[in-house]
């Protein structure tokens, strides 16, 4: 416990810089060409993508074609693919980015791997895998959002608080469960994303297994594992507070 209490400290005086989001999204505009490859719609990588995104419920329109008048005027009403390529000499890896108008990352994949020799077949394979990491979101016609096809979580469980030393202040907080959120991996730990999509906290690795160094809404603490549930613990006015998390990793 006392090395948790550090990692609370430390995190406090360690800001986090999470991403944020414009709004919620209808429209992705996907690129007739990659920068990375040197022909339009190569391999089908484009096609694939736009035919994904569109299967979730999304209007997807490639960057050469006529687009409607709602988003001519502003491109900030739509989000734009964009492929990274990352490979070696014998695996093939992508990620694919979702930017909104200011080329700020929204979305983040996972980096899709194959180790197939024939570059049509390794290329789609890895996309595949890395389209993996939007399964669980779409978007619903007439609602202007992006919703994910989970079971939601109880609105009305409590959150519990964790127990400390005598003389030690705790905060019950007593606000409604946060909903279900997603992990992504980065470098250094993992990105959660609500069902909007927007990044919502940032988790770094520490020295300590299910302990993750954190920040939401400008609040700097840790995120870690108690009894198979996930809390959120900071201090606010010299007090502890936990709030119980939904993760899906």
């Amino acid at each position: 416990m006392k090395r948790y209490l550090f990692i609370v400290l430390l995190a406090i005086s360690f800001s986090v810089q999470a991403q944020s989001n414009t709004g919620n999204y209808k429209y992705i505009i996907v690129p007739e060409k990659f920068s990375f490859l040197k022909q339009v719609n190569r391999y089908g990588l484009n096609t694939l993508i736009k035919t994904f995104f569109e299967e979730k419920g999304f209007t997807v329109y490639f960057d050469n074609a006529e687009i409607p008048q709602e988003i001519a005027t502003d491109r900030c009403k739509a989000l734009a693919a964009d492929l990274q390529e990352n490979n070696t000499m014998f695996v093939t890896n992508v990620t694919l980015l979702l930017k909104d108008c200011r080329g700020a990352v929204v979305m983040k994949s996972k980096p899709g791997k194959s180790r197939e020799k024939e570059y049509e077949t390794s290329y789609n394979l890895a996309l595949k895998d890395a389209l993996t990491s939007f399964n669980d979101f779409k978007y619903v016609a007439g609602n202007p959002s992006v919703v994910s096809n989970q079971a939601p979580t109880d609105a009305n469980a409590e959150v519990k608080t964790t127990p400390l030393p005598v003389n030690q202040p705790v905060a019950a907080k007593t606000e409604a469960q946060e909903a279900l959120l997603y992990a992504q991996p980065i470098s250094n730990g993992y990105q959660l994303i609500d069902a909007t999509p927007k990044i919502v906290m940032t988790l770094l690795k520490t020295s300590v297994e299910d302990c993750y160094i954190s920040n939401k809404d400008n609040t700097n603490g840790i995120v870690l594992k108690k009894n198979g549930n996930w809390f959120f613990e900071y201090y606010k006015n010299n007090v502890l507070v936990s709030e119980k998390l939904s993760i899906k990793f």
